[in-house]
């Protein structure tokens, strides 16, 4: 495998960790206890909420799969799309934070619509705000980080002098 799928595969795994740790601290929050169905939430998109949840284990791995495989898609959309975006602006925070309102734009108008889950209307609120927010710090800047991290490597710069 090399150098650039490693470093998707690493930074999809952090993003996708941060985010789907977030997703259980806020419902947590929330609800006042520990959430046990995120995963079966995400699976009923592809299933149906009720079938999901009463999927038992083989749904908790279909969401935990789903889940991580948004995240690399998001994540390798980000590295193919890194060269032409540090053009626009070099700074990563940035870079990311406005990453992750597209990805935001796109899960909440795109993606979800698209799914078996009932269809929730958009309100604006502070869990709304925050969540954008958090999917900055958690996903759309660590994806940032670790693209500049990989593109501006010291190896990859090598790379690009011998071809």
């Amino acid at each position: 495998m090399n150098r650039f799928w490693k470093a998707v595969l690493l930074t999809t795994l952090v993003a996708g960790t941060l985010d789907i740790i977030a997703a259980h601290v806020h419902q947590a929050i929330i609800q006042g206890q520990f959430p046990t169905k995120i995963f079966y939430a995400i699976a009923g998109g592809a299933l149906g909420l009720e079938r999901s949840l009463n999927g038992g284990a083989p749904a908790f791995i279909l969401g935990v799969l789903i889940h991580y495989f948004i995240s690399f898609s998001f994540t390798l959309l980000f590295f193919k799309i890194f060269p032409t975006i540090t053009k626009v602006s070099a700074n990563r925070f940035v870079n990311g934070a406005v990453y992750a309102v597209f990805v935001w734009i796109t899960m909440t108008f795109i993606v979800l619509p698209l799914t078996a889950l009932p269809d929730r209307p958009l309100s604006w609120n502070i869990h709304q705000v925050a969540g954008i927010f958090v999917l900055m710090g958690v996903f759309g800047i660590p994806i940032s980080v670790m693209a500049n991290n990989h593109y501006r490597s010291k190896s990859f710069s090598s790379q690009l002098v011998e071809n």
